[in-house]
């Protein structure tokens, strides 16, 4: 099998994570790591035997691929660079902090004939508990996910709507649908200069609603979904593994053994989409809907804000 030449740009927590995947794979041959720290660049790198580069261009020019694990604020620059090299992009969540931007990176991949994917593995364990198998449309896509702040101020340059909220908004779209007609929502800033709480609502031409709430400023993890169906509800607590189901359709919570790594099942699906060997499991168009959203809740709650 020809091995995919992957470089990682970003050497921070999930740069490590990715990098790790890259390495072990039997697809794919880690290249590079690169931030525009060197030194940091370099640490990394020589974990995985492999070369450090603070130089953009230069570290695109031994990759096929790059997966994109830096601060939000720079995936679309990034990852719009990596693809004009005619490289292939994995790119951590989200595609870009606008729709229009989103949309344009996922026709530019397209256009030239890249794999673009998004980095939302939470799909990987929705599909695999079986709440994106329910045939009916839901009537409520209730969630919280908070938690307190992450260490060190990561993900500090974007709100706790485009860090955390975007994992849900991105399975309202999948369960709900792409168009949403309206959108309230409300936050607040705790101890960053952007919003690090947030409550939306997002309303659907066919009735559905989704209420989603998210935070990096509690005191203690929440996680948990409920998703209101004409034939019943789930409720999902993702912590405690909790689940009460009155559908008739089978969902569940123990999915270790079938799933034990959903970031590196979305790499693997990653190296085989590039390698022309199956279809990317989180291609960009299908994202765009989810940052559309962020975008819109973003900005109600800034209208709000003083």
């Amino acid at each position: 099998m020809t091995k995919l030449k992957v470089g990682v740009a970003g050497a921070g927590v999930f740069g490590n994570y990715h990098a790790q995947k890259a390495a072990a794979s039997a697809r794919a041959d880690l290249m590079g790591i690169f931030d525009v720290d060197l030194a940091r660049a370099e640490k990394l790198a020589e974990t995985f035997g492999t070369k450090g580069y603070s130089d953009y261009a230069e570290f695109l020019k031994v990759c096929d691929a790059v997966v994109i694990a830096v601060p939000a604020t720079w995936h679309e620059s990034l990852a719009r660079q990596a693809i004009e090299a005619h490289c292939h992009v994995l790119v951590e969540k989200p595609l870009a902090l606008s729709g229009v931007a989103a949309r344009d990176l996922a026709d530019e991949a397209a256009a030239r004939g890249r794999i673009l994917q998004v980095g939302h593995q939470e799909r990987f364990v929705a599909n695999a508990m079986g709440v994106l198998a329910i045939p009916e449309v839901p009537l409520l896509v209730e969630s919280v996910r908070s938690g307190p702040a992450a260490p060190g101020g990561r993900a500090g340059d974007v709100s706790v709507i485009w860090d955390l909220m975007i994992h849900d908004l991105d399975l309202a779209a999948m369960m709900l649908g792409r168009e949403f007609t309206g959108v309230e929502a409300a936050g607040r800033r705790v101890h960053s200069s952007h919003i690090d709480e947030a409550e939306a609502v997002f309303t659907y031409a066919g009735g559905g609603k989704a209420k989603l709430r998210a935070s990096r400023a509690a005191e203690l993890r929440e996680r948990t979904m409920r998703v209101v169906y004409p034939s019943g509800e789930i409720d999902i607590d993702f912590l405690t593994r909790k689940l009460k189901n009155t559908t008739p359709y089978e969902v569940r919570v123990d999915i270790a053994a079938d799933l034990p790594d959903p970031l590196g099942a979305a790499d693997e699906g990653f190296y085989a989409a590039c390698l022309g060997l199956a279809r990317s499991p989180v291609p960009a168009h299908g994202t765009v809907a989810a940052v559309a959203m962020a975008e819109a809740a973003e900005a109600a709650v800034l209208a709000g804000v003083r």
